[in-house]
Protein backbone atom coordinates (compact mmCIF):
# COMPACT_ATOMS: atom_id res chain seq x y z
CA UNK A 1 0.00 0.00 0.00
CA UNK A 2 2.62 2.51 0.82
CA UNK A 3 4.73 1.45 -2.73
CA UNK A 4 1.44 2.12 -4.21
CA UNK A 5 0.98 5.52 -2.87
CA UNK A 6 4.82 6.78 -3.30
CA UNK A 7 4.59 5.15 -7.23
CA UNK A 8 1.34 6.98 -7.88
CA UNK A 9 1.70 10.32 -5.70
CA UNK A 10 2.78 12.57 -8.72
CA UNK A 11 0.43 10.68 -11.27
CA UNK A 12 -2.97 10.77 -9.02
CA UNK A 13 -2.20 14.78 -8.33
CA UNK A 14 -1.95 15.37 -12.28
CA UNK A 15 -4.85 13.76 -12.74
CA UNK A 16 -6.87 15.14 -10.28
CA UNK A 17 -5.61 18.46 -11.51
CA UNK A 18 -6.76 17.37 -15.02
CA UNK A 19 -9.95 16.52 -14.27
CA UNK A 20 -10.48 19.71 -12.14
CA UNK A 21 -10.01 22.12 -15.28
CA UNK A 22 -11.50 19.68 -17.79
CA UNK A 23 -15.21 18.67 -15.78
CA UNK A 24 -16.90 16.17 -18.37
CA UNK A 25 -20.12 17.49 -19.06
CA UNK A 26 -23.13 15.36 -20.19
CA UNK A 27 -23.96 15.51 -24.22
CA UNK A 28 -27.04 16.02 -25.18
CA UNK A 29 -26.47 12.63 -27.65
CA UNK A 30 -27.02 9.55 -25.72
CA UNK A 31 -24.27 7.43 -27.91
CA UNK A 32 -21.73 10.10 -26.33
CA UNK A 33 -22.90 9.15 -22.84
CA UNK A 34 -22.86 5.51 -23.37
CA UNK A 35 -19.20 5.71 -24.84
CA UNK A 36 -17.85 8.00 -22.57
CA UNK A 37 -19.34 5.66 -19.51
CA UNK A 38 -18.02 2.40 -21.21
CA UNK A 39 -14.66 4.07 -22.02
CA UNK A 40 -14.45 5.59 -18.34
CA UNK A 41 -15.42 2.20 -16.85
CA UNK A 42 -13.12 -0.27 -19.67
CA UNK A 43 -16.30 -1.93 -19.62
CA UNK A 44 -16.35 -3.84 -16.61
CA UNK A 45 -18.67 -6.41 -16.48
CA UNK A 46 -20.28 -5.44 -12.95
CA UNK A 47 -21.23 -2.02 -14.98
CA UNK A 48 -24.61 -2.60 -16.14
CA UNK A 49 -26.55 -0.78 -19.04
CA UNK A 50 -30.28 -0.98 -19.86
CA UNK A 51 -31.81 0.60 -22.83
CA UNK A 52 -35.08 1.96 -22.20
CA UNK A 53 -37.76 4.03 -25.41
CA UNK A 54 -40.66 6.59 -23.74
CA UNK A 55 -43.82 6.51 -25.22
CA UNK A 56 -43.81 9.78 -26.20
CA UNK A 57 -44.42 11.32 -30.25
CA UNK A 58 -40.46 11.36 -30.83
CA UNK A 59 -40.15 7.26 -29.27
CA UNK A 60 -37.46 9.24 -27.61
CA UNK A 61 -34.67 6.71 -25.99
CA UNK A 62 -32.65 6.50 -23.43
CA UNK A 63 -30.63 4.35 -20.80
CA UNK A 64 -29.98 3.80 -17.12
CA UNK A 65 -26.53 2.50 -15.90
CA UNK A 66 -25.85 1.24 -12.22
CA UNK A 67 -23.10 -1.13 -10.83
CA UNK A 68 -24.35 -4.66 -10.10
CA UNK A 69 -24.65 -5.50 -6.22
CA UNK A 70 -23.92 -2.25 -5.25
CA UNK A 71 -27.88 -1.49 -5.97
CA UNK A 72 -31.28 -3.26 -5.38
CA UNK A 73 -32.12 -4.76 -8.97
CA UNK A 74 -36.43 -5.32 -7.84
CA UNK A 75 -36.21 -1.49 -6.58
CA UNK A 76 -35.22 0.03 -10.03
CA UNK A 77 -37.48 -2.17 -11.70
CA UNK A 78 -40.49 -1.26 -9.73
CA UNK A 79 -39.84 2.41 -8.60
CA UNK A 80 -37.70 3.35 -12.07
CA UNK A 81 -38.03 1.22 -15.04
CA UNK A 82 -41.54 0.61 -14.87
CA UNK A 83 -43.32 4.09 -14.27
CA UNK A 84 -41.17 4.93 -16.75
CA UNK A 85 -41.95 2.57 -19.35
CA UNK A 86 -45.64 2.12 -18.32
CA UNK A 87 -46.86 5.65 -18.86
CA UNK A 88 -47.89 7.65 -22.15
CA UNK A 89 -46.36 10.96 -22.43
CA UNK A 90 -48.82 11.68 -25.15
CA UNK A 91 -51.90 11.47 -22.72
CA UNK A 92 -50.07 13.67 -20.17
CA UNK A 93 -49.12 16.07 -22.48
CA UNK A 94 -45.81 16.81 -21.22
CA UNK A 95 -43.53 19.84 -22.26
CA UNK A 96 -40.10 18.46 -24.60
CA UNK A 97 -38.23 20.34 -23.19
CA UNK A 98 -39.31 19.58 -19.53
CA UNK A 99 -39.92 15.86 -19.68
CA UNK A 100 -36.60 15.74 -17.42
CA UNK A 101 -38.50 17.51 -14.90
CA UNK A 102 -41.61 15.86 -15.03
CA UNK A 103 -39.87 12.26 -14.45
CA UNK A 104 -38.05 13.71 -11.74
CA UNK A 105 -41.39 14.98 -10.06
CA UNK A 106 -44.25 13.00 -10.97
CA UNK A 107 -42.73 9.49 -12.22
CA UNK A 108 -39.90 7.84 -10.35
CA UNK A 109 -40.61 6.49 -7.19
CA UNK A 110 -37.83 6.68 -5.22
CA UNK A 111 -36.94 8.83 -1.53
CA UNK A 112 -33.86 10.48 -3.22
CA UNK A 113 -34.13 11.87 -7.06
CA UNK A 114 -31.08 14.40 -7.63
CA UNK A 115 -30.19 16.03 -11.33
CA UNK A 116 -26.87 16.76 -12.07
CA UNK A 117 -25.18 18.68 -15.71
CA UNK A 118 -21.78 16.95 -14.64
CA UNK A 119 -20.65 13.47 -16.06
CA UNK A 120 -17.87 13.45 -13.46
CA UNK A 121 -20.36 13.43 -10.60
CA UNK A 122 -22.52 11.00 -12.56
CA UNK A 123 -19.99 8.39 -12.51
CA UNK A 124 -18.67 8.59 -9.26
CA UNK A 125 -22.77 8.26 -7.64
CA UNK A 126 -22.73 4.87 -9.88
CA UNK A 127 -19.39 3.65 -8.22
CA UNK A 128 -21.68 4.34 -4.69
CA UNK A 129 -24.70 2.34 -5.54
CA UNK A 130 -27.17 4.91 -7.12
CA UNK A 131 -28.77 4.76 -10.83
CA UNK A 132 -28.08 7.16 -13.56
CA UNK A 133 -30.84 7.79 -15.90
CA UNK A 134 -29.74 9.62 -19.16
CA UNK A 135 -32.49 10.65 -22.33
CA UNK A 136 -31.68 11.51 -25.49
CA UNK A 137 -31.66 15.08 -26.37
CA UNK A 138 -30.76 16.50 -22.43
CA UNK A 139 -27.62 17.33 -21.14
CA UNK A 140 -28.61 16.48 -17.46
CA UNK A 141 -29.06 13.07 -15.99
CA UNK A 142 -30.86 11.95 -13.19
CA UNK A 143 -29.27 10.25 -10.26
CA UNK A 144 -31.62 7.58 -7.95
CA UNK A 145 -30.78 6.99 -4.75
CA UNK A 146 -30.67 2.85 -4.77
CA UNK A 147 -28.25 1.79 -2.30
CA UNK A 148 -28.33 -1.23 -1.06
CA UNK A 149 -25.24 -3.12 0.44
CA UNK A 150 -24.91 -6.76 1.89
CA UNK A 151 -23.49 -6.33 5.18
CA UNK A 152 -22.95 -8.26 8.38
CA UNK A 153 -26.33 -7.40 11.08
CA UNK A 154 -25.74 -5.61 14.25
CA UNK A 155 -23.81 -7.94 16.31
CA UNK A 156 -21.89 -8.08 19.86
CA UNK A 157 -18.23 -7.07 18.82
CA UNK A 158 -15.63 -10.23 19.48
CA UNK A 159 -12.95 -7.55 20.26
CA UNK A 160 -14.81 -6.11 23.19
CA UNK A 161 -16.58 -9.15 25.38
CA UNK A 162 -19.80 -7.56 27.53
CA UNK A 163 -21.23 -8.94 30.98
CA UNK A 164 -23.87 -6.59 31.43
CA UNK A 165 -24.91 -3.45 28.96
CA UNK A 166 -25.83 -3.35 25.15
CA UNK A 167 -24.42 -6.06 23.22
CA UNK A 168 -25.04 -3.70 19.94
CA UNK A 169 -21.60 -3.48 17.76
CA UNK A 170 -21.26 -1.28 14.60
CA UNK A 171 -20.75 -2.92 11.70
CA UNK A 172 -19.28 -2.16 8.28
CA UNK A 173 -21.59 0.39 6.96
CA UNK A 174 -21.16 3.78 7.88
CA UNK A 175 -25.29 4.75 7.53
CA UNK A 176 -25.55 1.90 10.35
CA UNK A 177 -23.22 3.12 12.40
CA UNK A 178 -24.48 6.80 12.67
CA UNK A 179 -28.00 4.95 12.82
CA UNK A 180 -26.58 2.83 16.17
CA UNK A 181 -25.21 6.60 17.31
CA UNK A 182 -28.79 8.72 16.57
CA UNK A 183 -31.02 6.09 17.83
CA UNK A 184 -28.83 6.11 21.54
CA UNK A 185 -28.02 9.97 21.45
CA UNK A 186 -31.96 11.18 20.86
CA UNK A 187 -30.69 14.82 20.56
CA UNK A 188 -30.73 17.53 17.22
CA UNK A 189 -27.48 18.76 18.14
CA UNK A 190 -25.65 15.78 17.62
CA UNK A 191 -23.95 16.60 14.24
CA UNK A 192 -22.83 14.57 11.39
CA UNK A 193 -20.22 15.94 8.70
CA UNK A 194 -19.18 13.62 5.89
CA UNK A 195 -15.45 13.71 4.15
CA UNK A 196 -14.43 11.65 0.93
CA UNK A 197 -10.90 10.48 1.51
CA UNK A 198 -8.35 8.46 -1.02
CA UNK A 199 -7.64 9.65 -4.27
CA UNK A 200 -8.46 5.88 -5.64
CA UNK A 201 -11.18 4.27 -2.71
CA UNK A 202 -13.19 7.87 -2.44
CA UNK A 203 -14.27 6.34 1.38
CA UNK A 204 -16.80 8.12 3.02
CA UNK A 205 -15.39 9.23 5.80
CA UNK A 206 -18.05 10.95 8.95
CA UNK A 207 -16.93 13.04 11.69
CA UNK A 208 -19.46 12.98 14.59
CA UNK A 209 -20.05 15.26 17.39
CA UNK A 210 -22.63 16.90 19.80
CA UNK A 211 -23.20 20.62 18.82
CA UNK A 212 -23.14 22.92 22.34
CA UNK A 213 -21.13 19.98 24.44
CA UNK A 214 -17.97 19.67 21.85
CA UNK A 215 -14.97 22.21 22.29
CA UNK A 216 -15.25 24.07 18.77
CA UNK A 217 -11.51 24.47 18.89
CA UNK A 218 -11.29 20.40 18.49
CA UNK A 219 -13.75 19.67 15.99
CA UNK A 220 -12.13 22.30 13.78
CA UNK A 221 -8.79 20.95 14.45
CA UNK A 222 -10.23 17.23 13.46
CA UNK A 223 -11.54 18.95 10.07
CA UNK A 224 -8.50 20.34 9.55
CA UNK A 225 -5.89 17.26 9.77
CA UNK A 226 -9.15 14.82 7.50
CA UNK A 227 -8.35 17.37 4.95
CA UNK A 228 -4.65 17.57 5.09
CA UNK A 229 -4.54 13.38 4.81
CA UNK A 230 -3.08 12.55 0.61
CA UNK A 231 -3.55 9.53 0.31
CA UNK A 232 -4.92 7.23 -2.36
CA UNK A 233 -6.02 4.40 0.04
CA UNK A 234 -8.18 4.39 2.64
CA UNK A 235 -9.58 1.16 3.71
CA UNK A 236 -9.82 1.32 7.53
CA UNK A 237 -10.14 4.10 10.57
CA UNK A 238 -6.09 2.19 11.18
CA UNK A 239 -5.11 4.35 8.40
CA UNK A 240 -6.67 8.20 9.39
CA UNK A 241 -5.69 7.19 12.72
CA UNK A 242 -2.14 7.31 11.53
CA UNK A 243 -2.49 10.68 9.60
CA UNK A 244 -4.07 12.37 12.47
CA UNK A 245 -2.58 11.57 15.31
CA UNK A 246 -0.60 14.06 17.43
CA UNK A 247 2.43 11.92 18.16
CA UNK A 248 2.97 9.22 15.51
CA UNK A 249 7.06 7.83 16.74
CA UNK A 250 5.21 7.26 20.27
CA UNK A 251 4.01 3.65 21.49
CA UNK A 252 1.43 5.33 23.16
CA UNK A 253 -2.18 5.52 21.22
CA UNK A 254 -3.66 8.82 21.68
CA UNK A 255 -6.24 8.22 19.26
CA UNK A 256 -9.39 5.59 20.85
CA UNK A 257 -11.17 3.19 18.85
CA UNK A 258 -14.15 0.96 19.86
CA UNK A 259 -16.77 -1.14 18.03
CA UNK A 260 -19.33 -0.91 20.85
CA UNK A 261 -22.21 1.63 19.73
CA UNK A 262 -22.33 2.60 23.73
CA UNK A 263 -19.22 3.38 24.41
CA UNK A 264 -18.90 5.66 21.43
CA UNK A 265 -21.85 7.05 22.42
CA UNK A 266 -20.93 7.95 26.24
CA UNK A 267 -17.66 9.25 24.45
CA UNK A 268 -19.82 11.88 22.44
CA UNK A 269 -22.27 12.87 25.56
CA UNK A 270 -18.56 13.93 27.17
CA UNK A 271 -17.59 16.20 24.58
CA UNK A 272 -15.24 13.85 22.51
CA UNK A 273 -15.12 13.76 18.67
CA UNK A 274 -16.10 10.36 16.69
CA UNK A 275 -14.66 9.51 13.86
CA UNK A 276 -16.40 6.90 11.30
CA UNK A 277 -15.32 5.12 8.46
CA UNK A 278 -17.44 3.51 5.59
CA UNK A 279 -15.88 -0.51 5.56
CA UNK A 280 -14.79 -0.98 8.94
CA UNK A 281 -17.03 -1.55 12.87
CA UNK A 282 -14.28 0.14 14.56
CA UNK A 283 -14.55 4.14 15.01
CA UNK A 284 -11.98 6.27 15.90
CA UNK A 285 -12.37 9.03 19.30
CA UNK A 286 -10.63 12.08 20.20
CA UNK A 287 -9.33 13.28 22.25
CA UNK A 288 -8.17 10.42 24.19
CA UNK A 289 -6.62 10.27 27.61
CA UNK A 290 -4.52 7.42 29.50
CA UNK A 291 -6.99 6.76 32.23
CA UNK A 292 -9.43 5.79 29.05
CA UNK A 293 -7.77 2.24 28.85
CA UNK A 294 -8.58 1.40 32.79
CA UNK A 295 -12.53 2.71 31.96
CA UNK A 296 -15.14 -0.23 30.44
CA UNK A 297 -18.72 1.19 29.88
CA UNK A 298 -19.60 -1.72 32.10
CA UNK A 299 -18.30 0.02 35.05
CA UNK A 300 -21.56 2.78 35.04
CA UNK A 301 -23.84 -0.17 34.00
CA UNK A 302 -22.95 -1.60 38.14
CA UNK A 303 -22.81 -0.39 41.74
CA UNK A 304 -20.08 1.83 42.84
CA UNK A 305 -18.10 -0.44 45.09
CA UNK A 306 -17.97 -3.38 42.49
CA UNK A 307 -16.60 -0.73 39.96
CA UNK A 308 -14.17 0.70 41.88
CA UNK A 309 -12.84 -2.35 42.78
CA UNK A 310 -12.87 -4.04 39.37
CA UNK A 311 -10.95 -0.64 38.38
CA UNK A 312 -8.25 -1.02 41.11
CA UNK A 313 -7.78 -4.75 39.99
CA UNK A 314 -7.42 -3.46 36.13
CA UNK A 315 -4.53 -1.03 37.89
CA UNK A 316 -2.68 -3.50 39.86
CA UNK A 317 -3.06 -5.54 36.53
CA UNK A 318 -1.22 -3.09 34.47
CA UNK A 319 1.53 -2.61 36.93
CA UNK A 320 2.14 -6.33 37.36
CA UNK A 321 2.08 -7.14 33.32
CA UNK A 322 4.83 -4.23 33.13
CA UNK A 323 6.90 -4.14 36.09
CA UNK A 324 7.10 -8.40 36.94
CA UNK A 325 9.59 -9.75 34.67
CA UNK A 326 11.78 -6.75 35.42
CA UNK A 327 11.58 -7.25 39.15
CA UNK A 328 11.91 -10.28 39.05
CA UNK A 329 15.34 -9.96 36.64
CA UNK A 330 16.61 -7.17 38.64
CA UNK A 331 16.33 -8.89 42.07
CA UNK A 332 17.61 -12.24 40.73
CA UNK A 333 20.41 -10.91 38.90
CA UNK A 334 21.66 -7.83 40.99
CA UNK A 335 19.90 -8.02 44.62
CA UNK A 336 19.67 -10.78 46.00
CA UNK A 337 19.80 -8.51 49.58
CA UNK A 338 16.27 -7.90 48.91
CA UNK A 339 14.65 -11.99 48.14
CA UNK A 340 14.17 -13.48 51.67
CA UNK A 341 16.39 -16.02 52.12
CA UNK A 342 14.14 -19.34 52.22
CA UNK A 343 13.01 -17.77 48.45
CA UNK A 344 16.21 -16.84 47.63
CA UNK A 345 17.30 -20.63 48.10
CA UNK A 346 14.05 -21.79 46.28
CA UNK A 347 14.95 -19.76 43.59
CA UNK A 348 18.95 -20.55 43.24
CA UNK A 349 17.63 -24.80 43.66
CA UNK A 350 14.93 -24.03 40.49
CA UNK A 351 17.86 -22.29 38.89
CA UNK A 352 20.61 -24.19 39.15
CA UNK A 353 19.72 -26.28 36.08
CA UNK A 354 19.10 -23.57 33.58
CA UNK A 355 22.26 -22.78 31.09
CA UNK A 356 20.96 -19.12 30.48
CA UNK A 357 21.29 -16.10 32.22
CA UNK A 358 17.89 -14.85 33.80
CA UNK A 359 17.73 -12.47 31.24
CA UNK A 360 17.89 -14.64 28.25
CA UNK A 361 15.84 -17.31 30.13
CA UNK A 362 12.85 -14.13 30.64
CA UNK A 363 13.12 -13.37 27.07
CA UNK A 364 12.97 -16.64 25.75
CA UNK A 365 9.87 -17.50 27.92
CA UNK A 366 7.71 -14.08 27.01
CA UNK A 367 8.61 -14.51 23.00
CA UNK A 368 7.48 -17.81 23.17
CA UNK A 369 4.42 -16.50 25.34
CA UNK A 370 3.77 -13.86 22.59
CA UNK A 371 3.99 -16.83 20.06
CA UNK A 372 1.56 -18.58 21.07
CA UNK A 373 -0.52 -15.95 21.88
CA UNK A 374 -0.35 -14.78 18.26
CA UNK A 375 -1.13 -18.07 16.56
CA UNK A 376 -4.19 -18.60 18.75
CA UNK A 377 -5.23 -14.77 17.31
CA UNK A 378 -4.54 -15.86 13.59
CA UNK A 379 -5.86 -19.61 13.65
CA UNK A 380 -9.62 -20.50 13.36
CA UNK A 381 -11.33 -19.72 16.63
CA UNK A 382 -11.93 -23.14 17.91
CA UNK A 383 -8.45 -24.34 16.87
CA UNK A 384 -7.01 -21.37 18.32
CA UNK A 385 -8.14 -21.54 21.82
CA UNK A 386 -6.54 -25.08 21.77
CA UNK A 387 -3.35 -24.26 20.39
CA UNK A 388 -3.04 -21.14 23.34
CA UNK A 389 -3.78 -23.54 26.12
CA UNK A 390 -2.62 -26.66 25.65
CA UNK A 391 1.03 -25.13 23.97
CA UNK A 392 1.55 -23.13 26.77
CA UNK A 393 1.17 -26.30 28.94
CA UNK A 394 3.10 -28.48 27.13
CA UNK A 395 5.97 -25.82 26.17
CA UNK A 396 6.06 -24.77 29.97
CA UNK A 397 6.19 -27.97 31.07
CA UNK A 398 8.91 -29.81 28.77
CA UNK A 399 10.52 -26.39 28.96
CA UNK A 400 10.99 -27.14 33.07
CA UNK A 401 12.05 -30.69 32.93
CA UNK A 402 14.15 -30.44 30.24
CA UNK A 403 15.95 -27.71 32.06
CA UNK A 404 15.88 -24.87 29.61
CA UNK A 405 14.11 -22.36 32.20
CA UNK A 406 13.78 -22.84 36.00
CA UNK A 407 9.92 -23.38 37.80
CA UNK A 408 10.03 -19.71 39.02
CA UNK A 409 10.02 -17.81 35.75
CA UNK A 410 7.12 -19.81 34.43
CA UNK A 411 4.91 -18.79 36.92
CA UNK A 412 6.49 -14.74 36.73
CA UNK A 413 5.54 -15.14 32.93
CA UNK A 414 2.16 -16.74 33.31
CA UNK A 415 1.17 -13.88 35.89
CA UNK A 416 2.42 -11.41 33.44
CA UNK A 417 0.36 -13.01 30.61
CA UNK A 418 -2.46 -13.04 32.70
CA UNK A 419 -2.44 -9.56 34.00
CA UNK A 420 -2.01 -8.41 30.14
CA UNK A 421 -5.34 -10.18 29.84
CA UNK A 422 -7.08 -7.82 32.32
CA UNK A 423 -5.60 -4.57 30.24
CA UNK A 424 -6.55 -5.75 26.93
CA UNK A 425 -6.60 -1.91 25.64
CA UNK A 426 -2.86 -0.89 26.39
CA UNK A 427 -1.92 -4.62 25.09
CA UNK A 428 0.72 -3.62 22.58
CA UNK A 429 2.39 -0.76 24.07
CA UNK A 430 2.40 -2.99 27.07
CA UNK A 431 4.23 -5.46 25.43
CA UNK A 432 6.90 -2.81 23.66
CA UNK A 433 7.27 -1.25 27.54
CA UNK A 434 7.88 -4.55 29.06
CA UNK A 435 11.00 -5.54 26.63
CA UNK A 436 12.22 -2.00 27.43
CA UNK A 437 12.47 -2.73 31.36
CA UNK A 438 13.62 -5.74 30.83
CA UNK A 439 16.64 -4.77 29.26
CA UNK A 440 17.49 -1.92 31.68
CA UNK A 441 16.94 -4.39 34.75
CA UNK A 442 18.94 -7.15 32.81
CA UNK A 443 21.73 -4.71 32.30
CA UNK A 444 21.44 -1.99 35.28
CA UNK A 445 19.61 -3.53 37.94
CA UNK A 446 16.75 -1.75 39.89
CA UNK A 447 19.14 1.91 38.96
CA UNK A 448 18.38 0.92 35.44
CA UNK A 449 14.61 -0.01 36.10
CA UNK A 450 14.04 3.10 37.72
CA UNK A 451 15.49 5.26 34.77
CA UNK A 452 13.15 3.77 32.62
CA UNK A 453 10.28 4.47 34.74
CA UNK A 454 11.21 7.89 34.93
CA UNK A 455 12.36 8.43 31.13
CA UNK A 456 8.20 6.35 30.38
CA UNK A 457 6.71 8.65 32.86
CA UNK A 458 7.89 11.72 31.49
CA UNK A 459 7.21 10.90 27.75
CA UNK A 460 3.76 10.09 28.85
CA UNK A 461 3.81 13.39 30.20
CA UNK A 462 4.41 15.37 27.32
CA UNK A 463 1.88 13.55 24.82
CA UNK A 464 -1.25 15.22 24.14
CA UNK A 465 -3.96 14.55 22.42
CA UNK A 466 -5.38 17.02 19.67
CA UNK A 467 -4.65 19.99 22.24
CA UNK A 468 -5.61 18.14 25.72
CA UNK A 469 -2.48 16.58 28.07
CA UNK A 470 -2.47 12.92 27.65
CA UNK A 471 -2.26 12.20 31.66
CA UNK A 472 -5.27 14.52 32.16
CA UNK A 473 -6.42 14.98 34.83
CA UNK A 474 -3.76 13.26 36.31
CA UNK A 475 -1.62 15.82 35.53
CA UNK A 476 -2.21 18.52 35.03
CA UNK A 477 -4.46 17.78 38.17
CA UNK A 478 -7.62 18.37 37.74
CA UNK A 479 -9.64 17.53 41.26
CA UNK A 480 -13.06 17.58 40.33
CA UNK A 481 -12.60 14.67 37.59
CA UNK A 482 -11.05 12.26 40.02
CA UNK A 483 -14.07 11.14 40.77
CA UNK A 484 -14.31 9.00 37.79
CA UNK A 485 -10.13 7.98 37.42
CA UNK A 486 -8.85 5.09 39.57
CA UNK A 487 -12.06 4.84 41.45
CA UNK A 488 -15.86 5.74 40.40
CA UNK A 489 -17.96 7.90 42.17
CA UNK A 490 -22.00 7.09 42.74
CA UNK A 491 -23.71 7.94 39.61
CA UNK A 492 -25.60 11.15 40.77
CA UNK A 493 -22.08 12.32 41.74
CA UNK A 494 -20.90 12.35 38.04
CA UNK A 495 -23.44 14.82 36.05
CA UNK A 496 -22.30 16.89 33.68
CA UNK A 497 -19.02 16.81 31.03
CA UNK A 498 -15.12 16.63 31.85
CA UNK A 499 -14.26 20.19 32.05
CA UNK A 500 -11.23 19.94 30.62
CA UNK A 501 -12.45 17.92 27.58
CA UNK A 502 -15.84 20.29 26.72
CA UNK A 503 -17.05 23.61 25.39
CA UNK A 504 -18.15 24.86 28.80
CA UNK A 505 -16.83 23.46 32.40
CA UNK A 506 -19.68 22.34 34.52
Amino acid sequence: MRRLRKSSENKGSQQSQQSKQMARRVSIQLKDNRSTLKQNFNNSIDIQFRDLQLQDKNNTRGFICYTEGLVREEYIHQNVMDPLLGINFNKVKVNANSLISYMDSHIIKASSVNKTSSLDEAIEKILRGQTAIFIDGFDSALLVNTEHYHSRGVEEPETEATIRGSREGFNEVIRTNTSLLRRKINNPDLVFEEFIIGENTKTKVRVGYIDGIAKEEIVEEVRKRLNSIETDVVLETGYIEQYIEDHPKSIFQTIGNSEKSDKVAAKLLEGRVAILCDGTPFVLTVPYLFIENLQVPEDYYSRTFRSSIVRLIRLLALFLTVFTPAVFVAASTFHHEMVPALLLTTMAAAEERVPFPILLEALIMIVIFELLREAGVRMPRPIGSAVSIVGALVIGESAVQAGLVGAPMVIVVALTAISGFVVTAVNNTVILIRFILLFLAGTFGFYGLLLGTLFLVGHVCSLRSFSIPYLTPLAPVVAKEWRDTFVRSPMKDLQGQPGSIVRKKF
